[in-house]
């Protein structure tokens, strides 16, 4: 009797001693969190175009950028639907294709969005999660403007939203620099490029640490935010936009350190394509107004080597930059037990011409202006998985609804990705439509048709490349193929609107 009750005893403090283990050990762990609406978490990352390691490109030091690909879907050919900020992102965040003239400049935000800000019209998908119950937070560049508010480039800030219906809260640390604008446009120190009157050089490598640099502070602003909406009931939406790789190329001087410059690769493509009109390239102002760069880009010759490597040092150094801020990110969700429930969308808003075609900039028709970097990540989709689809920025506002099961709007311009994340074999259309420079360009799986509305219609007015054989857009075939552009231009009909005519 006396041994029983010596065992039941023993066998009490035993569960006891258990119980305790169990509760200590839980109390060490992130807190799981309740099921509930995904959580999603929106990169918004300047002028990056495809080129990380899970791109395929083995000199450029990306790997946590490559982790969130290999951790869900990459799409290999994505285009935007103009190649320059504030279009770009007003097309991503509408689900349109442009309307009017001023939907593929800067000033869309601030000519078009801002002002209907009384309407009951949905101005973005960020408005329309927050008319859903989420809680919505930007930190950095979302939209055009590198705080959200209207104000140009050397003016005091503004007091005027971009999207004056999106946001909970809209965020930026400016640090020593004032001004979102003189942050977006920073070097080390508080000095900015306006205020130098660009009397500097297109790139920097102070030796300073992360925040010796906006995106530095954006990370710490983004960290912070991030903390305190793993503590809210409700879903969030977190837009983080990082700066960098946007000219002028600064990043911490260690960043420059991981690479050794005669490993980096020109151009494959650097001369001007055979049969076409000047016009439709440009002469690189972007990179020029910088007017300490050791030399200038034209059309009329290619920068030398030198110069060259430097300046894609420079790009790829204030990638790795970008990168390390990314991966941090990616630490603290998963710290806070919020990655299993959050979706993870990874967006370059256009690419970049790093001396393609003797360009250095964007604001091109061409495939390296239009094509940047697209990676979704997501709960129950096939992990590290590569997509060829033709897909376009207006995509994602139909697949976020469709992933957190909400029914899209009729208006939208874009079709869900879900299917091709889910690899459903849907009948996929592989149409990505762009516009700019008076042309509007159609991509399908081989070729990219390109229709200029150029005044007193000065020819060619079309180019034709075909990426199977051509994938570097060397020649124009548009005169050898006028049955393929004859089918083209019915493709590039449907998606005119009208926004060239009677528009000088």
């Amino acid at each position: 009797m006396n041994l029983n009750k010596l065992s039941i005893k023993l066998i009490l403090r035993i569960t006891f001693l258990l119980g305790m283990i169990l509760i200590v050990s839980c109390l060490k762990k992130p807190k799981a969190k309740e099921a509930k609406q995904h959580n999603i978490l929106f990169i918004a990352i300047d002028d990056l175009r495809p080129d990380l390691g899970i791109y395929n490109n083995t000199v450029v030091k990306s790997p946590n950028l490559d982790a969130i690909g290999n951790e869900g879907v990459v799409f290999n050919n994505h285009f935007v639907t103009a190649p320059t900020c504030g279009a770009s992102r007003a097309g991503l965040l509408t689900g349109l294709l442009p309307r009017d003239s001023i939907d593929i400049t800067n000033e869309v935000f601030s000519e078009k969005i801002a002002k209907q800000k009384d309407s009951p019209k949905t101005e973005s998908f960020v408005h329309f999660l927050r008319q859903k119950g989420y809680y919505t937070v930007g930190v950095g560049k979302i939209s055009h403007s590198p705080d959200g508010l209207i104000y140009g480039y050397g003016d005091e800030i503004g007091t005027e939203w971009e999207l004056p219906k999106s946001w909970d809260e809209m965020l930026l640390d400016l640090g020593n620099w004032g001004t979102g604008w003189n942050s977006f446009f920073a070097y080390s120190g508080g000095k900015n490029r306006t205020d130098e009157n660009k009397n500097l050089k297109p790139y920097e490598k102070a030796n300073v640490s992360d925040e010796g640099y906006p995106d530095g502070l954006i990370l710490k602003t983004a960290l912070k935010k991030l903390n305190e909406l793993s503590e809210k009931k409700e879903p969030f939406f977190l837009g983080v936009g990082f700066f960098k790789p946007h000219l002028p190329f600064n990043s911490p001087k260690k960043y420059w350190d991981l690479y050794d410059r005669n490993q980096i690769k020109t151009s494959p493509n650097p001369e001007i394509p055979k049969n076409v009109n000047l016009k439709s390239l440009h002469s690189s102002h972007e990179l020029n107004q910088y007017k300490k760069g050791e030399e200038k880009a034209s059309l009329q010759k290619p920068l030398s080597e030198h110069y060259s490597k430097k300046l894609i040092h420079a790009y790829y150094a204030s990638i790795s930059y970008i990168d390390n801020q990314v991966g941090k990110l990616m630490t603290e969700l998963e710290q806070l037990g919020l990655s299993d429930n959050t979706i993870i969308i990874l967006w370059g808003d256009h690419g970049w011409h790093l001396g393609d075609h003797r360009i250095w900039g964007k604001h091109t028709l061409f495939e390296r202006s239009l094509k940047s970097t697209f990676i979704i990540k997501a709960p129950q989709i096939k992990k590290g998985s590569k997509v060829n689809e033709i897909v376009s920025s207006i995509d994602l506002y139909p697949t976020l609804m469709e992933l957190c099961g909400f029914s899209k709007p009729n208006r939208l311009d874009g079709q869900s990705l879900v299917p091709l994340l889910k690899f459903q074999s849907p009948d996929w259309s592989n149409v990505a439509y762009s516009y700019y420079n008076r042309g509007i360009s159609v991509r399908n799986e081989r070729f990219r048709l390109t229709k200029y509305f150029r005044e007193n219609e000065e020819e060619p007015n079309i180019e034709l490349y075909d990426h199977i054989n051509d994938p570097n857009e060397t020649t124009n075939i548009a005169k050898q193929e006028p049955m393929i552009v004859q089918k083209l231009l019915k493709l590039i009909d449907q998606g005119d609107f009208g926004i060239y005519k009677n528009k000088n």
